[in-house]
């Protein structure tokens, strides 16, 4: 029978298929195709990308050369733009702001066939602290409100190059999936006294139901209402509203968390395409006690039709629990 679940969080509601679900040789997945044209985040083609904002690992002194193992730069065609104005226009019901924002591409590593499950840990730990030095020099300008980090891997995900690479936009507002869950977990703070999220982790760390991977220090889950097959989250095990304070010892345990699940995911899935975002405290206001930041992990393996565009709700045809098992194996 199908079973109606709610978010804990959000509020939101999810059918999940619990009769006849859908295992994970069930998706059909497309293989990658492999581009022939020259790819511009290559080492050697760093004149075909805007300059450099910084680098890491870079054996050479010189900027825009060879030799770096993570490279930051400006996108080359932004979706917002830092020089554009930040003034909020009234135009009777209608409200506008101008195109102000940061969007920049944290190119991974040089090779243009590693994913990040497949580099070293030290590789891995380097993106992290790229993702992370980036969000701390942004928050500095006061006209940011919230900087969201996130990845497309595979065409299905928006991945318009191939080259291992996440982006990182800077937003005059706050976006409205992370408002709902700040209001979610300050509505739970105020009955409960605790973080929701914690309370979570609490279940999870007791029951074991919807655990893919945990270390010391994350815990890597399928949400109870998982919007989507194999939807998966990573979050501190110690509460924690911002990512931007996550320490150098975290960020080894947290490269080893995110690696281990890419790979279960890409594993158990056959290498599909995913869409990873960090959801962590706006800048300016939002309530520590009661958000805890995470990263969503959402494979591509469903479409959203019309049932989903025109109520949503979403239609989950793998329960959470048989998903966590399957990664969890792999």
């Amino acid at each position: 029978m199908p079973e109606l679940r709610k978010d804990p969080v959000t509020g939101r509601w999810v059918i999940v298929n619990m009769e006849n679900p859908k295992k994970a040789g069930d998706f059909s997945v497309e293989p990658r195709a492999r581009s022939t044209k020259i790819c511009p985040f290559c080492p050697g083609h760093e004149s075909m990308t805007p300059p450099e904002i910084i680098s890491y690992g870079r054996k050479a002194p010189a900027k825009n050369t060879p030799g770096w193992q993570v490279r930051v730069i400006a996108n080359k065609f932004p979706a917002l733009r830092i020089e554009e104005p930040t003034e909020k226009k009234k135009l009777g019901v209608y409200e506008r702001i101008g195109g102000f924002g940061a969007h920049e591409v944290i190119i991974e590593n040089p090779d243009h066939e590693k994913e990040i499950g497949d580099l070293t840990p030290a590789e891995a730990e380097l993106i992290l602290a790229a993702y992370r030095d980036r969000c701390l020099d942004l928050r500095r300008d006061g006209r940011f409100q919230y900087i969201l980090i996130f990845k497309n891997y595979g065409e299905a995900a928006g991945a318009s190059l191939e080259h291992p690479h996440s982006q990182l936009i800077g937003l005059p507002i706050v976006p409205s999936r992370v408002a709902g869950e700040l209001e979610g977990g300050a509505r739970h703070h105020a009955r409960a006294r605790r973080c929701i999220f914690c309370d979570m982790l609490a279940r999870e760390s007791t029951e074991k139901k919807l655990t893919v991977f945990e270390n010391a220090d994350f815990t890597a889950f399928e949400p109870f209402a998982s919007r989507f097959p194999f939807e998966t989250w990573i979050l501190p095990r110690a509460h924690g509203a911002d990512f931007d304070a996550v320490t150098d010892a975290k960020i080894k345990t947290l490269a080893e968390a995110l690696q281990k699940t890419l790979q279960k995911i890409r594993d158990a899935l056959k290498n599909p395409s995913y869409n990873l975002m960090i959801h962590t405290l706006p800048i300016h206001g939002g309530r520590a006690d009661s958000f805890h930041w995470h990263i969503e992990i959402i494979p591509h393996l469903t479409q959203v039709a019309g049932f989903e565009l025109g109520t949503g709700f979403y239609v989950n045809p793998t329960p959470p629990e048989l998903a966590a098992d399957i990664l969890k194996n792999h």
